[in-house]
Parts: structure tokens; sequence; C-alpha cells
């Protein structure tokens, strides 16, 4: 059987990551793409950095993108690159337009006049649903995005359709709810929690400041989510999917979980500060997986409580050797509050600087 070979955008961030590894167990080819900046973090890739091939690309980049495909010649691309945080999109508009927005674009016509036998997969997100309009959401829910973040993405998802249906194009959209693991961002607000249980631990934090603990979430482990996207390549007909739980969880729970984990009494550490309450929280965002469970025979393998203790051992292992090779950071608190427009991300903040 031909080996198959994937390329995958965006393979330094948390997806790419459990991305290449799934592959690489399946015995595929796999190329990463990353741009030419003099900041790029293999962090997350470190110890399969030597299994994948690395190439240099830009979604800004027309001519780049045609060059990678051709020189290539992939089975599957998995487009997940983006200006990919909520807040930074307010920032900066146009840019997140040009990257989450036109890039998808400029891959699809890439494959379409060099490798349009390919497969597509195009990153999804639930903040396509912004101001939900039903709930639970699924793949038949109207879209209402509250942010260009999420605007961008649902232009990425209908050109995907449109290829789709006007050029024939095996190209699909998995719509993800949220997704962790011990990879993901500080600045979102699992991983901070998490994070902050293990230094408070450690003797290295005081306190944990958050807005709103009753804010609802669709909480999953990015290995399962990753898996999803394989599967949706793999089947006869090209189609998009809600990948998500089916559950929501508070960040109370999520509290409550993380400082349990490390023997501690959460209350005792997290602190209720109302400069950190939004005036308006997202919407009920909560995912409906029946097709995916159906079509797909795909389900979440870890659940939430496994999740969290993933999250908060990995936290502890790492500051351990942090301890134990010399460094640690000064104990301080950490303050966060949830973005009103992102999924489970937070802001920090500093004393004073709240508007």
């Amino acid at each position: 059987m031909k080996e198959k070979t994937a390329l995958i955008t965006g393979v330094t961030g948390q997806d790419g990551s459990y991305l290449a590894e799934l592959l690489l167990s399946m015995d595929y080819r796999v190329v990463g793409m990353v741009r030419r900046t003099s900041t790029i973090n293999f962090d997350r890739l470190r110890h399969i950095q030597d299994n994948i091939e690395i190439v240099q690309g830009d979604l800004l980049d027309q001519s780049s993108m045609m060059d990678v495909v051709s020189q290539f010649q992939p089975d599957e691309v998995y487009n997940l690159a983006a200006q990919s945080f909520v807040p930074t999109s307010w920032q900066q508009p146009v840019l997140t337009g040009e990257f989450t927005a036109l890039g998808v674009t400029r891959i699809l016509e890439a494959i379409r006049h060099v490798r349009p036998s390919a497969r597509f997969y195009q990153a999804s997100s639930s903040e396509q649903f912004g101001k939900v309009v039903e709930v639970p959401q699924k793949e038949t829910t109207p879209f209402y995005p509250r942010s260009p973040y999420g605007v961008a993405k649902v232009y990425g998802h209908w050109i995907t359709v449109n290829y789709r249906e006007s050029y024939d194009m095996f190209a699909v959209s998995g719509i993800l709810f949220n997704h962790e693991s011990p990879r993901r961002g500080l600045e979102f607000v699992t991983h901070k929690v998490t994070h902050a249980a293990a230094r408070i631990k450690l003797g290295l934090q005081d306190e944990l400041r958050v807005g709103n603990l009753d804010a609802r979430r669709d909480w999953g482990f990015a290995g399962d989510y990753v898996r999803a996207m394989w599967l949706m390549l793999q089947q006869d007909n090209p189609d998009d999917y809600v990948i998500a739980t089916g559950e929501t969880h508070t960040v109370q729970e999520l509290c409550e979980i993380a400082f349990a984990r490390v023997g501690l009494d959460w209350k005792q550490y997290v602190v209720i500060d109302p400069r950190y309450v939004r005036p308006a929280e997202v919407d009920l965002l909560i995912g409906d997986p029946s097709k995916a469970r159906s079509k797909l025979n795909w389900a979440p393998a870890v659940s939430f409580y496994d999740l969290v203790h993933m999250m908060v051992d990995s936290d502890l292992r790492e500051l351990q050797d942090e301890i134990r090779y010399g460094w640690h950071q000064p104990k301080k608190s950490t303050d966060v509050m949830l973005d009103k427009t992102v999924t489970g991300s937070l802001v920090k903040t500093e004393p004073g600087t709240q508007k």
C-alpha cells in the first residue's frame, strides 16, 4: 500500500502536534508547514521533530502555497493555521481576515490547480455560532459570529463548502468546540487554572483571581478531536461535522477538580474579583456530536475529569523539573478573566489596567 502524505498547516500548535503524532502512528509521511519567522516554537513537536518534514509557507502568499502543494503532492491537507485568539482579532481584524478567512481560499486554490485529488480538512470553530440561536448547536444551526475571528471562520467554512460543491473537491469542515490538553497555551482558562493549582501546591504562587465561576463550556481533549479530523477524510463522501462532548462544565468545576488533584481546597485560593467580571458573556456553546457519533463512529475517549487531571499532572512535572534544575518564577498571584468573545480563553491583566 502506498504511503500517504499529509500536509499540516499550523503544525506547531496544540492540534497540529497531536495530529502529527496520530498520522505518524499510521505510517503517514507528515509535512508540517510553518511561516518564515524568527520565533517559531517547536516545543510541542520536539519529541517527533525528526520524523516530520518541515517546510516554509505562508497563508498570506498564494505562490508559496502553490509551491508547497506542488512539491509534496499531499494526499490529505489539514488547515489548522489561523490567527486564532479572539481578543487579538479585535486588535488586528484585517490581518485576522487575511489569515483565517482568505488563507483558506489560497490553500483551496492551490489544491484545485495543483493537486485536485487531495482531500482537504478545514478547522472550523464553535465561535461561528457566537450569539447562539439554538441549544445545543449542530451542523444545521445558523451561524451568528460575534468577533472578527468568528466572522473569518464563517468565511473559511463557507468557502470550503463552495469549493466542494463547485469543483467537486473532497473538502470538509470540522466545527470543533473547546478542546484542551497539556499543550494548550497558558492564555486559555483551562491551562491557566491547572497551572495555577500546580504552582500554588509547590509554593510558587499564593492565589488565583478569576471573574465568572459560573461560565459554562463544552471542553474535550485535543487528542480525541484530531482523531475526528482524520476520520472525516476517510469517508466515502465529504461532509461537515460538529465535534464536541455534548456536555458542559463550569469554571468552578474546573477549579474544584484541579485543586483537589493536588490535595488543596480551591475555596482557599481562588478569589472572585469583580474587576474581572465582563458585562456580557458568550452565550451557551454546547455541541451536539450525534452526527459524528453515527457517521464517523467517533466518541471522546477522555472525560473532562481525566482531562483536568492530565493537565495538572503535566504542569506539576514541568514545574518540579524547573525547580530541580534551579529555576522557578517568583511567587505571585495570577489574575484571569473569561473574555466575553472567546470560548474558554482568558485575559491576564495587571491591577489598575482593567478598563
